[in-house]
């Protein structure tokens, strides 16, 4: 496989197991497929083409023109599976359709448009990349630790650097409070202190997504798990904080058999759906809620709110109560603005289709 960072290579030919492939997916495609069809994995997106890998290698296959016209994340994005027809005549490569996903990270683009981002699809477990000390954030990883519930996969706290702070269990019991039931690991690429439990966690076949801010080590890792530098990395500023240096998303296969798809590091993230995935995230304010007299309570001025009790006696930190009610009003903000990115997007494919139907119609008749 061909590609800016040395020693990336997938290998030549692949089997579809090898890249994740399963009797879900096998299922799916024999549904959505037409019978000269193959089945292939998107590695990388770029402008205007996209990287495929399958048994027949790696292929580009350019971006339809109409794809552009389908919501942003309906369009192929790294990981998804494919349906791919190769013309048996300059062998060029056409997607026909992209598989339903069966786990999809997504969050509001960045800028002013409403419109979501795929950031990786088809993932089964999300590794929450954060360094010590400079990049902890109990918000920020609260607000990641939802939109990875939302997505499908399962949440891992990876706290990296931990050769930079005195005591790392300190630092993972804070960032326990922030994430009930997931899991939170302190490594150290340069001492290699908790690698073997990052690894623990995988097995071949398995899809991972390194997520975070820029600089906190999500390629080193990857590097340091893959036994080569697979991933280009960049010196340690003075202060400490790491340098930002992945410039796509990409999926990458370790000699382990595991697929890992790198991100360039995030400045924010807006979530743009939430409800469920707040729900796990925050499961210590979901469960006290079942005990509020009111079902509807607010835990604003209601008598009987098991959620103010729990402030009130020092079980439950104010600050998580406030985060939970600022991602609460931003997941309802982001669900309104799909439906009606969605109402606008129908309507746009509408047109365009009668836009193409007059230009054939106006072609034939002449």
């Amino acid at each position: 496989m061909t590609d800016s960072h040395a020693g990336a290579a997938m290998p030549q030919p692949v089997q579809l197991n090898d890249l994740g492939w399963n009797d879900a997916l096998a299922r799916t495609f024999a549904l959505v497929a037409a019978p000269d069809d193959v089945a292939a994995r998107v590695t990388a997106v770029h402008k205007n083409r996209v990287v495929l890998a399958g048994a027949f290698g790696e292929r580009s296959a350019a971006s339809d023109r109409h794809r552009q016209e389908l919501p942003v994340e309906q369009r192929p994005a790294t990981g998804d599976w494919v349906a791919l027809h190769v013309d048996p005549q300059d062998g060029s490569a056409h997607l026909r359709a992209v598989l339903p996903r069966q786990s999809v990270f997504l969050r509001r683009a960045v800028g002013a448009k409403r419109v979501a981002q795929v950031v990786a699809a088809n993932v089964d477990r999300v590794f929450i990349v954060t360094s010590l000390p400079h990049d902890f954030n109990l918000r920020r990883l609260e607000r990641y630790v939802a939109a990875a519930w939302e997505s499908g996969a399962m949440p891992t706290i990876v706290l990296t650097k931990s050769d930079l702070v005195d005591d790392s269990a300190d630092w993972i019991a804070r960032a326990r409070t922030s994430a009930p039931g997931v899991d939170v690991l302190a490594i150290s690429t340069l001492t290699g202190d908790g690698i073997a439990d990052v690894e623990a966690l995988m097995s071949p076949g398995m899809t991972v997504a390194l997520l975070g801010s820029s600089g906190v080590g999500k390629s080193t890792l990857i590097n340091h798990l893959a036994g080569r530098n697979t991933m280009r990395t960049a010196d340690v500023r003075d202060d400490g904080r790491g340098r930002h240096t992945t410039t796509h998303r990409e999926l990458i296969r370790l000699a382990s058999g595991v697929l890992v798809i790198d991100t360039p590091g995030m400045r924010e993230l807006q979530l743009w759906a939430g409800h469920a995935g707040l729900d796990q995230a925050f499961e210590d304010i979901a469960t006290l809620s079942e005990q509020c007299r009111f079902r509807d309570c607010t835990h604003v001025d209601e008598p009987d709110c098991a959620v103010r009790g729990a402030i009130e006696t020092g079980t439950l930190l104010p600050d998580r109560l406030t985060s939970w009610r600022k991602l609460q009003r931003e997941a309802r903000r982001a669900t309104r603005d799909a439906v009606e990115t969605a109402e606008q997007q129908a309507k746009l494919r509408t047109l365009m289709r009668a836009v193409r139907k007059h230009t054939r119609d106006k072609y034939r008749g002449q």
